[in-house]
């Protein structure tokens, strides 16, 4: 016989977490299975132990050039096992938060491998054998997995993930290829520069970053490489050897073949829905490019199954997953939506002007809205204004060179459609620009707020003043 819940979530990541909470706190019975840890991808393996080591090896790398802000120390190392267990603890002190959030809302965690069939039944498999749990709705979020491109060589030792990487105790990362240039990539490659490893990031693409703002991309490569990171975009024929070390072997876009011996490859190529076993022989979804099809208020094509998230957004951000969790339990019980979701061509259901993207390089990237490239592109008239951060107080104070704040206003209205920024802070500023986009506030308005000095937010009011000059 099946346990009997309003609202039973495959997934405990930030999709399903926040879609859980939400519905305890309007009354709704709830069910959360998770094969793994709470938290998903996202707090166990993801955005917040990748963050955790970013900000540990900012530290060591600050400390080796104390000496301009007159600090002196005769030695700097590191110890990556430590590093390892500091992000450890953050990792577990953010989960425990969530546990604390699911006792006190009487929310259920089921640990075990959930299996959707028939009627909105799931069955789970855990070390109890099988239990069988029907929810009034199912929401499916079960995220993304890493996906392996199908390179020559993927499965050697040394080749990993960023899953593995981030689990590893033993510092042996003094060469690391990374396959990769996106966000996953970038960053990781900013961890190991800054521990002193020699990286190389190759990428197919022209540029870093995919779809992002190609002047921001461009900017971050040069960055990247003035700190000795070595870039290569647009390689092909990309293939991995094992002789007495690793060797990876590309095409440059000229046409010229590079090997390296490196000590480790990562391999960042993105990551895939994570469908793998989720559905029972008697459940039919009806599935798109990998993804599931779903329509305006996230039903799949099975009536009272809800998904949202990674397995069917083009974009994969927690935040995204999370606001979806919270737009179909405010649907189901037809409340009032806190956040606007529209459908759009591509099957992206979010309203995509006020998704902020945050990149957590040196020096941070983050865009919302649109580019003046994308706004050309649909015929719209813009303004836009340009700051360096090279004038700003507050850089120079913190000798970060470089980066710019880009802000994009529709030229009659002058309301703000867009913002990109690559400097420090970023990735905290742009909730502004998110805020003022969701708004439809103009330049004037945005104006009317004073800026302390010295911020880096001051650079905010200079690209204001740097469109509105015509």
């Amino acid at each position: 016989m099946a346990k009997q819940y309003d609202l039973v979530i495959i997934g405990a990541g930030p999709g399903g977490y926040t879609a859980a909470i939400q519905a305890a706190d309007f009354g709704m019975k709830v069910a959360v299975i998770e094969e793994k840890d709470l938290g998903g991808v996202c707090v166990n393996r993801g955005c917040i132990p990748t963050k955790a080591l970013l900000y540990a090896s900012h530290i060591f790398s600050l400390m080796q050039s104390s000496d301009e802000f007159g600090i002196f120390t005769d030695q700097i190392s590191f110890d990556y096992g430590k590093m390892q267990r500091y992000k450890e603890k953050a990792v577990k002190t953010y989960r425990d938060e969530i546990c604390q959030m699911f006792q006190d809302k009487k929310i259920d965690f089921i640990r075990g491998k959930g299996i959707l069939r028939r009627d909105r039944t799931v069955e789970v498999h855990n070390s109890e054998g099988k239990e069988y749990y029907q929810g009034t709705y199912v929401l499916l979020a079960t995220g993304a997995k890493a996906y392996i491109p199908n390179i020559p060589g993927t499965d050697l030792p040394g080749v990993v993930t960023s899953d593995q990487i981030l689990h590893g105790k033993e510092w042996n990362y003094n060469r690391v290829m990374i396959v990769g240039g996106g966000v996953i990539g970038v960053e990781m490659a900013t961890i190991f520069h800054n521990l002193c490893s020699q990286v190389t990031v190759i990428e197919r693409n022209d540029h870093l970053l995919g779809p992002m703002d190609r002047q921001v991309a461009l900017e971050l490569e040069e960055d990247l490489k003035k700190q000795g990171i070595n870039i290569y975009c647009s390689v092909s024929q990309v293939s991995i050897e094992r002789e007495e070390s690793l060797t990876c072997r590309f095409l440059t876009r000229d046409g010229q073949e590079i090997s390296q011996k490196i000590g480790v490859v990562l391999i960042a190529t993105g990551r895939k829905p994570d469908v793998s076993g989720l559905f029972g022989e008697d459940v039919h979804m009806e599935m798109k490019k990998g993804r599931l099809v779903v329509d305006g208020g996230f039903q799949t094509s099975e009536k009272g199954v809800y998904a949202i998230g990674d397995l069917i957004a083009n974009i994969q951000l927690a935040h995204v997953a999370a606001a979806q969790g919270t737009f179909v339990v405010e649907n189901l019980l037809k409340k009032e939506h806190s956040i606007k979701l529209e459908v759009v061509p591509n099957g992206m259901f979010v309203s995509l002007p006020i998704v902020p993207s945050c990149i957590y390089t040196t020096p941070e990237i983050a865009t919302v809205g649109i580019t003046e490239e994308t706004a050309r592109a649909y015929g719209m008239k813009v303004r836009v204004g340009h700051y360096s951060m090279n004038e700003n107080g507050k850089s120079i104070i913190t000798r970060t060179d470089g980066g710019f704040i880009r802000l994009v206003f529709e030229a009659y209205s002058n309301t703000i459609v867009g913002a990109q920024m690559i400097c420090p802070r970023a990735t905290d500023m742009i909730g502004e620009m998110a805020t003022a986009i969701a708004n439809g506030l103009t330049a004037v308005q945005l104006s009317l707020a004073m800026r302390a000095h010295p911020t880096y937010s001051e650079g905010i009011k200079a690209a204001i003043d740097d469109a509105m000059r015509d």
